[in-house]
Formats: C-alpha cells, sequence, structure tokens
C-alpha cells in the first residue's frame, strides 16, 4: 500500500533548468499538451457516467429494473461520487495528475463494462457505486492540472474552455449512445462507453503531466511573471486546506452549487425519460432535442471564463446572476411548452445547457478557487464537489420517488406526470441563485 500511495503522489523537484530557451519550449509543449488532454479527458469520464440516463427507457421497457430502482442506482453512484469527491479533491493536491487521473478513466471503464453484461439490481447498485468512486477523480485533479500549468490571469478562460469539456462528454452520450442502445439494446450503451474511455485512458496517461516542477522547470507564476494572485502562501498545504474547510464562504457556494446541481442532474438524469413519457417523442427525436444541451453548455461555460475574465475584471457575481436568472427561465420554458413542440423543446434545452455550463465554472469551482490560497485548489474542489453531488444524489432519488408516485396502469400500460418533480426542480434553481448573491463582494482570503 505505501508503494502505491508513492506511485500515485507527486514527484520530488528536478534541479532547475538554467537554460530559458528551453524552459519556454518545455514548458509550452507540456502545457498545452496537458490542457487539450484534460478536455479530452475530462469529457470521456462523462460518457461513463450518464450511459444509464439514455438506457433507461429501454431497460423500462424489458423489465430489468423500475423507475424508483434506476433513481435509488443513479443515487447510489452520486452519493459516492459526493464523498469521493471530497476525499480525492484533498489527495489531488498532493498527486501526480498524470497517474491519478488516468488510472480512474481506466477503472471507471472497466465498471462500466461490468454493469453492461449483468442483469441483478443489487449487482448494478454496486457497480454503479464503484464507478462513482473513480468517477469522482477526474475534477479535482483536472483544476488542481489546470493551476499548476496556467496562470492567474489566464484561469479563468481556461477553466471555461476545460469545464465546457463535461458537455462533449453529454453530447457524444446524449447522441452516441442513444444511437448504439437504439441499434444494439442497452447492454452496448455502457459496453461502447467501456472500451472508448479504455483507449482515452491509455492516451492521457502519454500526454498529461504532473507539475512543472517535477521537470526541472519554474511555478507557472514566475514562468508568467504573473502575480496577480499575490505572493504564494507560505503556509503548508495542510494548512491552506483546513483554512477552505472552516471558510463559511466556501460553504455557502457548496450549497449554492448543490441546489444548482439538483436541477443539473434532474435534466441529465430524466430530460430524455421526460421527453419520451410526458411528451411522446421516440428515443432518437428525444436525443435530438438534448443534444443541444451540451452545444450549447459548451458554449456556456467558454463563454463563461472569457466573459468575467475580458469583461468584468476576472470577477463572476453580476455573470453568475445572469446565468442563474437564464437557468430558471430556461426550466419553465421546458416544463410549460405544449407537446410536440420539438424546436422549442430543443431551445429550451439548449439555452438550459448555456446557464448550466457558465454556473458549473463560477459556482462548482472558480469562485472558490479565486477566493482561496492556490495550494488548496483541490480541498476547494472536493468540499463543493461534495455539497454538489450531495444535491445531485439527493435529487436522483427523490425524483424518481416523485415520478414514481404519479404512475398510472391503463391496459397493461403505464403512464407518468412530471409536475411534482418539476416544481422541485424550479425551486432548486431559485435557491442556487439566491445562495450565490450572498457571497456578491467578497474578497480573496490572504
Amino acid at each position: 500500500m505505501k508503494n502505491i500511495v508513492k506511485w500515485f503522489a507527486t514527484g520530488p523537484d528536478a534541479p532547475p533548468i538554467s537554460d530559458p530557451e528551453q524552459v519556454r519550449n518545455i514548458f509550452e509543449k507540456r502545457r498545452w499538451r496537458v490542457f487539450i488532454w484534460l478536455i479530452i479527458g475530462y469529457g470521456f469520464f462523462y460518457t461513463c457516467r450518464l450511459s444509464l440516463s439514455v438506457a433507461k427507457k429501454p431497460m423500462l421497457d424489458e423489465g430489468v429494473l423500475s423507475v424508483e430502482q434506476m433513481g435509488i442506482i443513479g443515487a447510489v453512484l452520486l452519493y459516492v461520487y459526493a464523498f469521493g469527491k471530497f476525499f480525492n479533491g484533498f489527495l489531488a493536491d498532493r498527486a501526480n495528475i498524470r497517474r491519478f487521473m488516468s488510472v480512474a478513466l481506466f477503472l471507471s471503464a472497466t465498471a462500466n463494462l461490468a454493469f453492461g453484461s449483468v442483469s441483478n439490481f443489487y449487482l448494478f447498485a454496486g457497480l454503479w457505486a464503484l464507478n462513482g468512486w473513480f468517477q469522482s477523480i477526474g475534477s479535482a485533479p483536472s483544476v488542481v492540472s489546470i493551476c499548476q500549468w496556467f496562470s492567474n490571469r489566464e484561469r479563468g478562460t481556461r477553466y471555461g474552455i476545460w469545464a465546457g469539456a463535461h458537455n462533449i462528454g453529454e453530447g457524444l452520450t446524449f447522441v452516441g449512445t442513444a444511437l448504439i442502445v437504439n441499434a444494439f439494446g442497452w447492454r452496448w450503451g455502457f459496453g461502447a462507453p467501456g472500451i472508448a474511455c479504455v483507449v482515452i485512458a491509455i492516451i492521457m496517461y502519454i500526454n498529461l503531466s504532473d507539475r512543472p516542477q517535477t521537470y526541472g522547470l519554474p511555478s507557472v507564476a514566475e514562468y508568467k511573471k504573473d502575480d496577480s494572485a499575490g505572493q504564494p502562501s507560505s503556509k503548508s498545504v495542510r494548512a491552506q486546506q483546513l483554512m477552505v474547510l472552516k471558510s463559511p464562504i466556501v460553504w455557502v457556494l457548496g450549497l449554492s452549487s448543490a441546489c444548482m446541481y439538483m436541477t443539473r442532474y434532474a435534466v441529465n438524469s430524466w430530460a430524455i425519460f421526460y421527453l419520451q413519457e410526458g411528451k411522446g417523442y421516440e428515443l432518437v427525436a428525444a436525443a435530438s432535442a438534448m443534444s443541444a444541451y451540451p452545444i450549447f453548455g459548451l458554449a456556456g461555460a467558454v463563454f463563461s471564463g472569457v466573459l468575467s475574465d475580458r469583461f468584468f475584471g476576472s470577477r463572476r457575481n453580476m455573470p453568475t446572476l445572469l446565468y442563474g436568472l437564464l437557468l430558471i427561465g430556461s426550466l419553465c420554458l421546458f416544463y410549460y411548452s405544449p407537446p410536440g413542440m420539438l424546436i422549442v423543446d430543443t431551445i429550451a434545452l439548449g439555452l438550459f445547457g448555456f446557464a448550466v455550463g457558465g454556473l458549473v465554472v463560477f459556482l462548482a469551482g472558480l469562485i472558490a478557487v479565486d477566493l482561496m490560497p492556490i495550494g488548496a485548489a483541490g480541498a476547494v474542489k472536493g468540499v463543493i464537489g461534495l455539497f454538489s453531488y450531495l444535491g445531485a444524489a439527493s435529487q436522483d432519488w427523490i425524483s424518481g420517488m416523485l415520478i414514481e408516485q404519479t404512475k398510472t396502469v391503463v391496459d397493461g400500460v403505464a403512464t407518468y406526470q412530471f409536475d411534482q418533480a418539476f416544481y422541485f426542480w424550479i425551486g432548486a434553481s431559485i435557491a442556487s441563485l439566491l445562495l450565490a448573491l450572498t457571497v456578491w463582494n467578497k474578497k480573496p482570503t490572504e
């Protein structure tokens, strides 16, 4: 066990490289390769997390699981994911990101391959719990790596672009996995993402990097001559992480993110099912409408960082307000638009995706990363990730219960109503925005 921990830990500092031109060449090559594969790798994490969302209707039709059981399985993944985010976020501040993140994706892929080959509820739940733990390692190491290789003035834009990676994964899942499930059955909805992620994990292991100093390079702040975040903290990593745990700002932002994640994962987990059951679309039509969500989500995430960096002086408060109002409005449009209006549903999901894309950037990390010591960026993501996914997990089983309670069976055909679930989801989005507004003028912690 000691050797395993040592293998995953960040390496010692290498002797500094004295040639400035060599430093520049190595730094630029490594940091852009890291950035590209953080985006691709984190995107593919989502294909192994959301596969159940696409396979729900076929599994329900075959009698493999009930709606309530699906809600429980989804909640199991997210509860484990929440605590895994917390634990692994603290580890990420001390980890070799190259090894930590690529191995996690490989193990998540293995869990998906196993999930697609069983038929027992308890095996489903156990495998999805394991998948939740491996999935929890994706986010915090990515943020730590971005902070290691990009300076404070670059971070908002880079963070926004990286955060859009989850929309790549969602798009691949909602369209690609849907087509695979439609053609080959629900089991391949888990097998195909599993095979793809094994390949991506191997490529990530080749292309990601440990922190710059382990290669004889200076810190990114020194390399970019960017002291806009102030002087690096003289406190130990442990002391900085304790500051994060004690900060009321992080707790409030965590609660705000938790409410936003309730709404986000309600759409991730139940929108395709709602479009089929509540609005009468076939799977491919529902998936095509849902494809607007990740596409516009990518735009929302990328635009959020640029917007806050270039137009609001790297302040995130006003963009958060604008994105929050759009989230509430788009969810109401999705709910109140009548059945059969595919274009309106597509627009509503696109606007919702755009809003979620920006709020995931702001509420789920960037605001708190800006306000807390940079040496504890992983801890920040861990704490907020714990809150976020406790919210997401609670949503999954509550939503499943609310939808199951409305079930009616006529001539052997089950139908479902979604009114109670939507009231719950819209209320959560309103609560998220109100909580976010309470930290409007907070300053960075010294």
